[in-house]
């Protein structure tokens, strides 16, 4: 495992998926986008658009870094943090594909004539606030550095609460071997809780690596978000742990890169940034609900609930924001109340056997901090040959 050193302290790890699988088909006009995100019409986004888009909200993404530049994502970037303070810069290569990637399922507005070009996200008029809290997989300094924990995460969350933030996406996460609660991310998720913001964050990529438990997902009051495909089956790499909240599209996901270029991805980290699309939707719909009643929203209204109400693979059910919103209609806000948990897990806790997660096994002292899960690019869909490289 790789790492890097972060300006917040200590070094900060990244489990980015790595590749490129390559199609022999032709490349698809930057016009015919739209026509591949199954996402929109699968989460219903033009009956919960009928509500909002998401205008007055927004979502921090504690991520690599977002291209403000990026045609898809004019105007919908705010000035952000950067919390690593080296390795790749704008114009690079390793320069923010996996953050500008998040930003766009979230807030793009595509571009173009009357913006029918490109990627649209859940939320198209939401904000989004870039934290630079990890390097990209295949930024050259990651491999200067030593593999310890660091804390720009926690920083990054505290930092995001407090400059603006209604969500925070966490497309990241450990789910090594030694993958641990670190007290100081818990209780960073905890202030933001407690200051009105809702907490996202993947499951983890490790369904077919021993579904290990990964952090921040497993954070007390985070919305934890598993990967389905089209036919709302749980992906095979989609991590199944007793804190999955809901599912959302993992699979054959069109994404925007600061090369200009859209590609196809999977991961959680995808799914995890569809859920904060949606729950800035019900956000900017429903400005005074607490993160714990938005959370509970999208367990009790979303589709194709797996059999007994909830499962480890796809948690409540496949997120639905438009009913979310409707079922909002009829709640009253709730004072704001900290989501801590008494008891040792949150949730049913780990297997007790055949998991391989011993507690003298994630208990250990990590390898490596939060990182990213998801996402390995795939096809180049628009402008240019495709070209074997490394995302």
């Amino acid at each position: 495992m790789k790492a890097v050193m972060s300006r917040a302290g200590g070094f900060l790890s990244v489990l980015l998926a790595a590749g490129l699988v390559l199609v022999p088909s032709t490349a698809a006009h930057a016009d015919g986008i739209r026509a591949q995100q199954w996402a929109l019409e699968a989460m219903h986004t033009q009956e919960a658009w009928q509500a909002t888009k998401g205008e007055g909200v927004t979502v921090a993404v504690l991520d690599t870094g977002v291209e403000a530049d990026h045609p898809d994502l004019i105007g919908n970037v705010l000035t952000g943090e950067d919390l690593v303070g080296f390795g790749a810069e704008p114009g690079d290569r390793a320069w923010a594909r996996h953050g500008t990637a998040m930003a766009g399922i979230i807030a793009g507005h595509g571009h173009g004539p009357d913006n029918a070009d490109g990627v649209i996200g859940i939320a198209p008029e939401a904000k989004i606030l870039p934290v630079r809290v990890i390097l990209e997989d295949g930024d050259p300094s990651r491999a200067k550095a030593r593999s310890t924990r660091g804390n720009a995460l926690a920083e990054g969350i505290r930092w995001a609460a407090d400059h603006g933030a209604d969500v925070i996406n966490l497309s990241l996460g450990d789910d090594s071997a030694s993958a641990h609660p670190e007290p100081g991310e818990d209780q960073a998720i905890q202030y933001a809780l407690k200051k009105g913001v809702v907490v996202v964050a993947s499951a983890g990529n490790g369904g077919e690596k021993g579904d290990r438990i990964s952090y921040p997902a497993a954070y007390p009051g985070v919305i934890a978000v598993t990967a389905v495909d089209r036919s709302g089956t749980r992906a095979p790499f989609s991590t199944r742990r007793w804190y999955a909240t809901v599912s959302a599209p993992g699979v054959d996901v069109v994404i925007a890169d600061p090369d200009r270029k859209y590609y196809e991805g999977w991961g959680t980290s995808a799914a995890a940034a569809f859920v904060s699309g949606a729950a800035a939707l019900v956000r900017a719909a429903h400005p005074d609900l607490t993160p714990a009643q938005i959370k509970s929203l999208l367990e009790d209204t979303a589709r194709n609930a797996p059999a007994g109400g909830r499962d480890d693979s796809r948690g409540f059910g496949f997120v639905d924001p438009a009913a979310a919103i409707r079922a909002a209609d009829r709640l009253k806000p709730q004072g704001l109340r900290s989501a801590s948990y008494g008891a040792k897990y949150f949730g049913s806790g780990p297997d007790v056997s055949g998991s391989g997660d011993d507690p003298a096994d994630w208990a250990a002292p990590l390898a490596g901090g939060a990182g990213g899960v998801l996402l390995v690019a795939a096809v180049v869909l628009w402008r240019g040959r495709r070209a074997s490289h490394e995302f």
